[in-house]
């Protein structure tokens, strides 16, 4: 039985290494691709598409840049945020073949992760929203980074106060503890669409976590790579380690100054 259970373990995580991999390929293709070899870009803005689309920056955006924004900010949340679920992905797996053996099976793991990664989609179609309001109002350069430095400081403000919120305080401890939220929830579930809402409304605690500060990719640059992996990074240990508390408020502190010194010049 233990045998299973590790290599069930080692299935459900070569997936999700898989998915991630396929996920980062993609954004490094559509950054390669923005990047163009440093073409000069005055007057016009690049379409997310890999495969060297642009379109006059003052064009209104037609449906299929839309969709191409739209499949960039998803493809990217699940790059970024799979690794952060990972953890209570595999605790479902490994509670689910337990549950198995003894005759009484869940759903499949992939219903549940199928439901955290629908609520990251949704993030990212309101994401893509937001960029064409801010392209319409011209505070994103052609690459999709911040093009004033006072629309810049006040999103990295208001992410660094948003660290230190009630509600920040709330999706982070669901984050942090996925087993103390499934048993609030009433536990796992056999049927599908109960597997698929809980993963949802686990997904949806992670969104309320850190929606705040994916909005720093409009900072940095939507397609800045370093900028993607550091957010990253900081969004997986500050939900993994014990003092991610601390690191959420410490980082809170530094996003409020680095966005008072960004706007006012200095």
């Amino acid at each position: 039985m233990e045998f299973i259970l590790r290599r069930d373990r080692i299935i459900v995580a070569a997936a999700l290494a898989a998915l991630t991999a396929l996920a980062w390929t993609y954004v490094l293709w559509l950054a390669a691709d923005m990047d163009m070899g440093g073409m000069e870009m005055s007057g016009f803005r690049m379409i997310p598409a890999g495969i060297g689309i642009m379109a006059p920056a003052l064009a209104p955006w037609q449906g299929t840049e839309f969709v191409y924004a739209f499949a960039m900010w998803a493809v990217m949340m699940v790059g970024m945020m799979t690794p952060s679920a990972a953890p209570m992905i595999l605790i479902y797996a490994r509670v689910g073949r337990q549950a198995s053996a003894q005759g009484k099976p869940f759903a499949a793991t992939g219903w549940f992760a199928t439901g955290y990664l629908l609520a990251w989609v949704g993030f990212a179609l309101v994401a893509t929203a937001a960029q064409w309001a801010l392209d319409r109002t011209a505070l994103l350069n052609p690459k999709m980074a911040s093009a004033s430095q006072v629309f810049g400081g006040i999103v990295l403000i208001a992410a660094g106060v948003y660290q230190w919120t009630p509600l920040k305080d709330i999706c982070l401890t669901q984050c942090q503890s996925p087993l103390l939220f499934i048993q609030r929830l009433g536990g796992f579930h056999r049927d599908p669409s109960g597997s698929l809402l809980l993963g949802l409304r686990h997904g949806a605690y992670c969104v309320g976590c850190c929606w705040v500060v994916m909005a720093l990719l409009f900072v940095g640059g939507v397609m800045n790579v370093l900028w993607i992996a550091t957010i990253s990074a900081f969004v997986l240990v500050e939900k993994i380690v014990p003092v991610g508390r601390l690191i959420s408020r410490s980082a809170g502190v530094g996003f409020v100054a680095a966005g008072t010194w960004l706007a006012l010049g200095l």
